[in-house]
């Protein structure tokens, strides 16, 4: 523990729908929710205008639509939320070396070790210029804990929701710590939760009154014990700057499951192409390829192949989960499908056509024949859809030859509407509805979220 609070957590506020809002003059205010937008979509997040409505990530977006008729549904635009998620990284890697990301729109910084903070006033200073420069370069708001430990730090950008800061001087941990709900500390989830109200324990307080002893007994040596030290305000945990993917994966669920074979196929070869994407953003190639497919029963099936090597060659990635496939029984079904890559490298660059020319080595084995190394078959392009069969996602963005650029609030029955806005317009914009196929209506590009 430290006996300053230079270990800042930062959490953007409702990051996928304060983007959103961002964009979306018309919005703002209102109440957003970003995720699936289908029978079976699942809300990723929901502004804090919907949330009132007791709308929350993870729900179902037809219970979502239940509780909150009247907001705005959108499908994500992850390269947008990636876009703005590296604008706030950027500043934060100005404060530190040692800058831990958790996720898109959070991350863990020690600034004792960027020489940016060495007590609560310089912190505290650290972390309201960070907050203010988030919002004059990207336009949306985050919340900032600072505490001498990573587990206080985040607990304390929690209270500080929405926008704001929260320092926990050190040497109060256990004060403030006390009436708070055992929930709040890390590795108690739902079924931990339970368990300790059960034994008559809902506090933090309760906890560390316990004892180490009858945690132990509760819920085992390791968590037990952990829980204990975490009840007490103890945490020892270092920001860690290189937190090393384990895998890069992509997955879809469908609205109505497959039952077409080759649809099925299709669609596991488009998510190995985006999985594949994926790993080149990341600079990253692996050697294990990785299938899941829940049929319609809910049952869950995963099958995996170790490559010779590691690649990021989206044929030879798209090549392994059509095999894959081979050996899964789709009768029933599909509800969801998805393609991942794992046993990642650092490396990208290797003979593209090894793959290729290893298997046919193999085949000509046997036989004694000589193969030559033939380049493989060129990636065939998506086939460019006709104008009447384009899709119109929500929320998602579209430039008119006349109107200029806006965003699609819906589309049905042969209709697309959209509204005509700017990030930075005075007020809502205007709204138009047009035929599907109408040639002057085009996808756009995401226009900056500040000028």
């Amino acid at each position: 523990m430290r006996t300053a609070p230079t270990i800042l957590h930062l959490d953007m506020d409702a990051f996928y729908a304060a983007v959103e809002q961002a964009a979306k003059p018309s919005l703002r205010g209102k109440p957003v929710v970003v995720g699936g937008i289908g029978p079976r979509g699942v809300v990723a997040t929901a502004s804090y205008e919907a949330r009132r409505f007791g709308v929350h990530s993870a729900m179902p977006t037809a219970q979502a639509r239940r509780l909150a008729p009247n907001a705005a549904y959108l499908v994500p635009r992850f390269a947008v939320y990636r876009a703005v998620s590296e604008q706030v990284m950027e500043l934060l890697g100005r404060l530190s070396p040692l800058v831990e990301p958790l996720s898109l729109d959070e991350a863990f910084v020690d600034l004792e070790a960027g020489g940016a903070a060495d007590d609560e006033a310089s912190a505290r200073a650290v972390g309201e210029w960070l907050r203010a420069e988030i919002r004059r370069v990207t336009g949306v708001s985050g919340s900032v804990g600072l505490a001498g430990s990573k587990m206080l730090a985040k607990i304390a950008s929690e209270e500080a929701k929405p926008d704001g800061l929260r320092l926990m001087a050190p040497g109060t941990e256990r004060e403030l710590l006390a009436p708070m709900p055992v929930r709040i500390l890390p590795g108690v989830g739902p079924a931990t939760g339970d368990h300790l109200r059960r034994a008559g324990m809902t506090t933090v307080a309760h906890l560390a009154e316990a004892g180490e002893d009858e945690l132990v007994r509760l819920l085992g040596k390791a968590h037990g014990a952990s829980l204990h030290r975490m009840a007490q305000g103890l945490d020892d945990r270092p920001v860690v700057a290189e937190r090393d993917a384990k895998s890069v994966s992509v997955e879809d669920t469908f609205e109505v499951d497959l039952h077409d074979r080759v649809r099925v196929r299709l669609e596991v070869e488009r998510l190995a192409d985006r999985c594949v994407e994926r790993l080149r953003g990341a600079g990253r190639s692996g050697r294990t390829v990785v299938l899941k497919v829940r049929r319609f029963d809910f049952s869950t099936l995963t099958r995996s192949e170790t490559l010779r090597g590691p690649t990021d060659d989206p044929g030879v990635v798209r090549e392994a989960a059509a095999r894959l496939l081979e050996g899964v029984d789709t009768t029933g079904g599909v509800r969801l499908l998805g393609v991942g890559v794992t046993g990642l490298a650092d490396f990208t660059q290797e003979d593209l056509f090894a793959q290729v020319a290893a298997r046919d080595a193999e085949a000509a084995g046997a036989s004694g024949a000589t193969v030559e190394a033939v380049a493989p078959e060129p990636v065939e392009e998506p086939a460019v859809e006709e104008p009447g069969e384009r899709r119109w996602l929500a929320g998602h963005d579209v430039r008119h030859v006349e109107y200029g650029p806006g965003w699609v609030q819906g589309s049905g029955l042969g209709r697309v509407t959209v509204r005509f806005e700017e990030p930075g317009s005075a007020g809502p914009g205007r709204v138009r509805t047009f035929r599907v196929d109408d040639p002057d209506l085009a996808a756009g590009e995401p226009l900056p979220l500040v000028g």
